[in-house]
């Protein structure tokens, strides 16, 4: 499989900048030819998100998370218009200075520890214009650092309470919205003006596609600095279990003690999330990094979506507490740490085969692995391995079936009562089936012949002889 270059291709080395202004002609990673349904889809993207924020904010803050409450009251009235107005006059958080301070000086915090902390530097995937970028590696530290000092501010110093986000939540939101929206304009401009590495960029000609999926596929300040690592992880995933312990003490003020379906969700985030910083330099490879650009899907996403929508249990929690009995906490447990042993199970059989260059041992046997070449827009040629044995030869994404189960976990500790922290399992559900088309076509353009001998040799994309 060759990559088409233009005429007369910059020969660099991958620590060089490359000449090409662009990706051009046959190339992988993100979508740069596509459709007016594609555009369609995206402009609804960029549209219905935000509302989707706002509305299970609502549904949680007025409503009880009931998730119809909204749309019956509106369905129920007699002028739908005016029922709008005013469910969005009354409902609709308002701005706060006081929130404001908390949500930037938490992301200037986070952005410090990323920049100082001391750190390992690990190195990403090789880009498709040739590029094999470092990233420092620091989370794990900077997740200690964070919470300690929450703690200790709450607990023991009395700066604050330790339900201070549970109680600005509102003035959060839109906080964090003004921030997603301005770094997403301000990567789209970017990538126009000053980008990191202009040959990686990918144009589609659509305002709305741009928007949405990025150009630019390492935003950086400086060499180190990178935006999809640290907005992703810090401060996003550093503030998920952060967030869920603020309403857990939201949860204690309110009815006197902590359930323990609430305790059992902390812990099931909490290892997710410890999990993803202790192996950050793992993460370094998978597709986050190492196939999607950085616009409104990253930018503001991390910034809004993730931590709005991935703790929705917690917020259900407090207003619906939920006492599991023994039995019923014994199988959420359960659901949840088999999905995590499959899912780092799998991942840690990946990193093996790359650490040794496939010369190991998967489950007592020799590693079967495909051994495959693909050309990078410099003009080089580069070698990779594909795993075909293990979990790997069981189906080409084994692992998203330790994450399903963890998520599921994590909404069974809600009981059955409401829909809406149910969320979370059908949105990680589309979005990792999605994934997995969206990983089949990168592959299928990076490794051509080599791809199609793997999906012979591994034809289930998910689960063993379902799909």
């Amino acid at each position: 499989m060759a990559v088409q270059q233009r005429k007369t291709p910059a020969q660099v080395d991958v620590k060089a900048e490359s000449k090409l202004d662009a990706q051009v002609g046959k190339t992988w990673g993100r979508d740069r030819d596509v459709s007016f349904g594609t555009i369609l889809i995206s402009l609804g993207i960029l549209v219905m998100s935000p509302i989707w924020v706002m509305y299970t904010y609502i549904s949680c803050n007025a409503y009880q998370c009931a998730m119809s409450a909204p749309a019956l009251e509106i369905y129920n009235s007699p002028d739908t218009l005016a029922a709008i107005q005013t469910l969005l006059l009354r409902e609709v958080p308002r701005f706060s200075p006081y929130a404001a301070r908390l949500f930037f000086t938490w992301l200037a915090f986070q952005a410090a520890l990323y920049a100082f902390l001391p750190a390992q530097i690990g190195y990403g995937q090789r880009t498709p214009a040739g590029h094999i970028l470092p990233y420092k590696v620091n989370g794990l530290l900077a997740w200690f650092i964070s919470h300690s000092i929450y703690a200790a501010g709450g607990l023991y110093f009395g700066w604050w309470k330790l339900s201070i986000i549970h109680d600005n939540w509102g003035g959060l939101l839109v906080a964090a919205n003004m921030y997603g929206y301005f770094l997403t304009f301000f990567c789209f401009i970017k990538a126009y003006t000053f980008p990191s590495h202009p040959a990686d960029r990918k144009f589609s000609g659509s305002f709305i596609y741009d928007l949405l999926m990025g150009i630019e596929f390492n935003p950086r300040i400086g060499k180190l600095f990178d935006f999809k690592l640290f907005h992703n992880g810090r401060p996003g995933i550093v503030a998920w279990t952060m967030i869920n312990l603020s309403f857990a003490a939201a949860q204690y003020e309110k009815i006197g003690y902590v359930t323990n379906s609430m305790i059992l969700l902390n812990l099931l985030h909490a290892t997710y999330v410890l999990d993803f910083f202790y192996n950050e330099d793992w993460y370094l490879r998978t597709i986050d990094i190492a196939h999607d650009h950085f616009g409104f899907y990253l930018a503001w996403g991390d910034s809004v979506w993730l931590p709005w929508l991935y703790t929705l249990q917690s917020h259900y929690l407090v207003r619906n507490p939920v006492d599991l009995t023994p039995v019923q906490f014994a199988f959420v447990f359960t659901v949840g740490y088999i999905g995590y042993f499959i899912f780092r199970s799998v991942n840690h059989q990946k990193d093996i085969v790359r650490s040794t260059n496939g010369e190991c041992m998967i489950w007592g046997k020799p590693a079967k692995v495909i051994r495959t070449s693909f050309v990078t827009s410099d003009g080089k040629t580069h070698k990779s391995l594909l795993l075909c044995s293990g979990y790997w030869g069981l189906s080409r994404h084994f692992n998203y079936v330790g994450d399903l189960l963890i998520s599921l976990a994590m909404c069974m500790t809600c009981g059955t009562q409401h829909l809406l922290p149910y969320f979370y399992i059908i949105y990680m559900t589309i979005l990792l089936l999605h994934r997995i088309q969206r990983d089949h076509t990168r592959c299928k353009g990076k490794y051509g012949k080599y791809w199609d001998e793997y999906m012979k040799a591994v034809p289930y994309k998910l689960i063993p002889y379902v799909y």
